[in-house]
């Protein structure tokens, strides 16, 4: 019997690449050969809904994303979406305004988006900002009152007194608010002058993975990185990396926006990212840099391994958050996690509500 197979003498890693490949080829084709995708009742959906085999489908793109070239990844896209009965979805924005917001659907969306374009992409938008809006509301008493209570010494009392409101601030922040009609500026959020001395002020740095399989962990953190930027004690700066690196800060005031801005897929080099925020640290002890990643590096270690050590060295917190979801069950290298955790670096997982007292802790 004769063995049609080549022989390939790669990485392990390569050789993983090449078995996923075909995997997710499989995966489309052998829908092409008749199975359908049903409703949860058994019939045959077309109306573009969220059932569990769509969810595949979008995380099955956002993977082609990543293993193919553009060109390749474009062709399959578009195989996918016909045959997966997802087109409505991408453009008519009826269907989109017919499902729930909820973490599912933005998930989607944040998969697919690529593909969206004119109203289905600004109903997109308005989904992505509701979700996110909801998040924020869930998560933002606790993790203010953790960091509050652990770092802003100053804080007497939690009343505001009126001539501490910051006018500018106040302003320039409901500016999204304006009410044309009335000619009304409507102040939803009202900031207040810190008193809490500069020396006292606390960075946080996050940097975030974009890669397809921390798609849960971006959303977090950007619902998070506003969440702290309202904190008059505290400084945030948000990073989004995959090969290049995109500062995010202006942006952590709209965390829809800077879920929007991400690009799924594509390859990963945190060591240079970390080298960024590195540059970033003007205070080391009162900063923590908060890394998001599966710890799956693209290239050499080398560069990841002695900014690692630079920043710890340095007295900054460094840690690396392989997951930021609700389950805080995370796939990772833990080979080098290992080797980052022996040098004095975090590495594990949380879940948001954890977070606020996690920085609140090293930081005090």
């Amino acid at each position: 019997m004769s063995d049609n197979s080549l022989p390939f003498s790669g990485s392990e890693r390569e050789i993983q690449s090449f078995e996923d490949m075909e995997q997710l080829l499989d995966y489309l084709y052998s829908h092409a050969q008749g199975d359908d995708v049903r409703a949860d009742d058994g019939t045959s959906d077309r109306s573009g809904g969220l059932g569990d085999s769509q969810l595949t489908a979008a995380r099955w793109i956002t993977k082609v994303r990543e293993l193919f070239p553009r060109q390749t990844s474009e062709v399959l896209e578009r195989h996918a979406l016909d045959e997966f009965k997802m087109t409505e979805l991408l453009t008519d924005k009826k269907v989109l305004e017919q499902m729930k917001p909820d973490m599912s659907l933005l998930k989607t969306i944040l998969q697919l988006k690529h593909l969206m374009k004119g109203e289905v992409l600004e109903t997109a938008k308005r989904i992505a900002r509701t979700v996110a809006e909801e998040l924020s509301k869930k998560l933002a008493h606790n993790t203010k009152q953790a960091l509050t209570g652990r770092l802003d010494r100053s804080t007497k009392s939690p009343i505001h007194s009126a001539r501490n409101i910051d006018i500018r601030k106040t302003i320039w922040r409901n500016l999204k608010n304006y009410d044309k009609e009335n000619e009304t500026l409507v102040l939803k959020d009202i900031y207040f002058s810190s008193r809490v001395k500069k020396y006292n002020k606390k960075t946080v740095i996050i940097a975030v993975d974009e890669s397809g399989s921390m798609l849960g962990s971006v959303i977090f953190s950007a619902v998070m990185a506003q969440i702290i930027s309202k904190l008059p004690f505290a400084e945030i700066r948000l990073v989004i990396f995959d090969t290049e690196i995109v500062d995010l800060s202006g942006m952590v005031e709209d965390p829809a926006e800077v879920m929007m801005s991400i690009q799924l897929g594509g390859g990963t080099n945190i060591g240079k990212a970390l080298s960024y925020c590195e540059s970033l640290i003007q205070e080391p002890s009162n900063t923590c840099v908060l890394c998001v990643t599966d710890l799956y590096e693209g290239t050499h270690p080398n560069l990841l391994l002695n900014t690692t050590q630079n920043i710890l060295t340095s007295g900054a917190k460094l840690s690396f958050l392989t997951a930021l979801d609700e389950c805080a069950n995370p796939a990772y290298d833990k080979n080098l996690g290992q080797r980052l955790a022996d040098m004095g670096a975090f590495v594990g997982a949380l879940t948001p509500d954890q977070l606020g007292d996690y920085i609140g802790r090293i930081l005090s």
